[in-house]
């Protein structure tokens, strides 16, 4: 069983233009701690206040135990040599893509939700969150999660 765990990173509350389609679009360092005994971790990055309903920005799993923080700027590849594989985003992307919601539409809340699982995954790259979700059912024995706020005027 893994214990209480956390996630966070380098900027709290509002996301920072950098990380977002206004900047360099690059996806932002996070880092966790407290899930001592957990096999491997996925991540999810949503947003649930799109127009269209809930929308994904990232898709990142097979992240093994034994890493505990991203780097910021990860490529958009399929593998992240130590960091685990990426999945499809809504934007029908492969790895990152920070908020961007529609001009004038307020506060959108994203969530980056981390999945401590019971067993190291093996899954192959290009999985969307709904297949993540599915794969994963059964294996998450914690989760927490990070939220910062963007808007665009």
């Amino acid at each position: 069983m893994c214990a209480e765990f956390k996630i966070w990173s380098d900027f709290e509350g509002r996301f920072p233009a950098k990380y977002t389609c206004d900047g360099e679009n690059q996806s932002p360092p996070l880092q966790w701690s407290g899930a001592a005994g957990c096999r491997s971790y996925a991540l999810i990055v949503e947003d649930p206040d799109a127009p269209g309903g809930t929308f994904i920005h990232w898709v990142l799993y097979n992240i093994p135990a034994k890493v505990d923080r991203l780097p910021p700027n990860l490529p958009k590849t399929p593998e992240l040599h130590g960091f685990g594989v990426q999945g499809v985003n809504d934007f029908d992307n492969l790895g990152y893509d920070g908020p961007c919601p529609p001009r004038g539409h307020g506060d959108h809340r994203y969530y980056f939700r981390l999945y401590a699982l019971r067993e190291e995954t093996n899954y192959p790259p290009r999985l969307t969150a709904e297949r993540l979700k599915e794969s994963i059912k059964g294996l998450v024995t914690s989760q927490t999660e990070f939220m910062a706020k963007y808007s665009r005027k």
